[in-house]
């Protein structure tokens, strides 16, 4: 009777609103040190070698907590690993900027950027499943696709926003000062945790304890099921491989930016970041709108096509990144000025969100079409991994290759990394391709 109640006063439209607004503060809170993070540590005193050795600790502890921290999700509840995810977020943000302010240099830093990783984390994949279980529970007779359909469709409308509007405003204030984006994050963080304990309740789910004995239970039964229905599949396999090339190079890319481009303006102009990282969401939103009202329509839904879509927009991706180096290289021999320079990285960088917002809901329509639905979230978790373990190598690596060379030789080398991917798509889809068919049916 009690969970009965429960359900019935916590509507299907509490549990969206719910679901859109606290997703909406998470990101905000997230995004704004997006787009000058890398010049705040610069500005600490790291060198830009050290600075990719402080990113990729946040990496690696990514690539270690993804797995056991959704088993504190699928027990103690999705509510507390959410809370626990902005808390811990919380802590870590006030670690970084006071490792800047009483200069406790790299040690500080890292320890920061560990919880940064943990804390993340947390949240992955916890409030999805909040969302799924509450609105199964509030409305058993709609049909399911229909419905999360359109509360992704909504959710990624309002997260798009905030992705123009966070980065921008992170870039605005570090113009004034480098610490008060952090300082913002904090307090939008302890906003964020407000909202989360006054709005959702665990609806559609029972938590159950969990002890010691039970975590190493379910984290190796966690870790089985993602080996069995992701590793050991010769479809899912190659997509592991093409988040580890990604990793290698796209979280280097995304933090080597904001000094690239202040370096090629010659000026400290910190809040024209902020317009090219928020420059890149609206890009990215315009792409994944554009193959969900047409491309997607055109296309005829086999594993071939999807394949060679995605291993397409790879080698777009890839000409996009060398010719950001090369933009870099060339001037001012050719142009003068770096700031002809500027504006092609710049344009570049946003042609290169658009083909992420078009492989985006390609890419994650495949893989979950060869996933069994009860091994999903495990199998995407490992997948994750994959880019984390590409994340923490390539960092330092790039790191110290720029610190030598220059940036800009880097990103004509990160071109040639993300060519990797076409022919893992490829691999892929021939054997998707090849298992659909009566023959691998039978063999299978």
């Amino acid at each position: 009777m009690g969970a009965r109640r429960t359900v019935s006063s916590f509507t299907s439209r509490r549990v969206i609103v719910t679901y859109v607004t606290t997703g909406a503060l998470f990101t905000l809170s997230t995004s704004l040190i997006w787009s000058i993070n890398t010049l705040f540590l610069l500005g600490a005193g790291l060198s830009l070698p050290m600075v990719f050795v402080v990113n990729a600790s946040y990496t690696a502890a990514q690539m270690f907590c993804e797995l056991p921290t959704g088993v504190i999700a699928d027990t103690l509840g999705r509510k507390v690993s959410f809370l626990l995810s902005v808390s811990t977020l919380f802590v870590s943000t006030l670690i970084y900027v006071l490792s800047a302010q009483l200069h406790w240099g790299i040690p500080g830093f890292v320890v920061g950027s560990v919880l940064i990783g943990l804390g993340y984390t947390f949240q992955t994949g916890a409030v999805d499943a909040w969302m799924v279980d509450a609105l199964s529970a509030c409305e058993p007779e709609k049909p399911k696709e229909e419905v999360f359909s359109r509360v992704f469709a909504l959710s990624g409308a309002v997260s798009g926003a905030v992705l123009v509007v966070g980065p921008l405003l992170g870039g605005i204030l570090g113009q004034y000062s480098l610490y008060l984006p952090y300082y913002l994050r904090v307090g939008s963080l302890g906003l964020t945790f407000v909202a989360v304990t006054v709005m959702m309740r665990e609806v559609g789910f029972t938590p159950r304890s969990l002890t010691l004995r039970t975590f190493w239970q379910e984290t190796q039964l966690v870790a089985r099921a993602g080996i069995e229905h992701g590793w050991r599949s010769r479809i899912v396999q190659p997509l592991m491989w093409v988040s580890l090339v990604q990793g290698v190079f796209f979280a280097y890319g995304f933090y080597s930016l904001s000094p690239y481009l202040l370096d090629l303006i010659g000026a400290d102009s910190v809040w024209l970041t902020g317009v090219v990282f928020s420059a890149y969401s609206l890009a990215s939103i315009i792409g994944n709108l554009s193959i969900r009202w047409g491309i997607m329509r055109r296309r005829d839904g086999s594993s071939r096509s999807a394949t060679g879509t995605l291993a397409f927009l790879g080698i777009l991706m890839a000409v996009v990144a060398g010719l950001i180096g090369v933009a870099g290289m060339a001037a001012p021999p050719l142009m003068g000025t770096g700031l002809g320079a500027f504006g092609i990285v710049a344009a570049l960088w946003t042609v290169g969100g658009y083909i992420s917002g078009l492989a985006g809901p390609v890419g994650a329509a495949y893989v979950n079409e060869h996933i069994p639905s009860a091994q999903r979230a495990t199998v995407l978790s490992l997948s994750a991994l994959f880019g984390d373990a590409g994340a923490v190598a390539g960092q330092p690596t790039f790191g110290y290759a720029a610190q030598a060379f220059g940036i800009a030789p880097t990103w004509v080398v990160g071109g040639f990394v993300l060519a990797v991917v076409a022919p893992l798509y490829r691999l892929s889809g021939r054997a998707a391709v090849r298992l659909s068919s009566p023959e691998g049916d039978s063999a299978g």
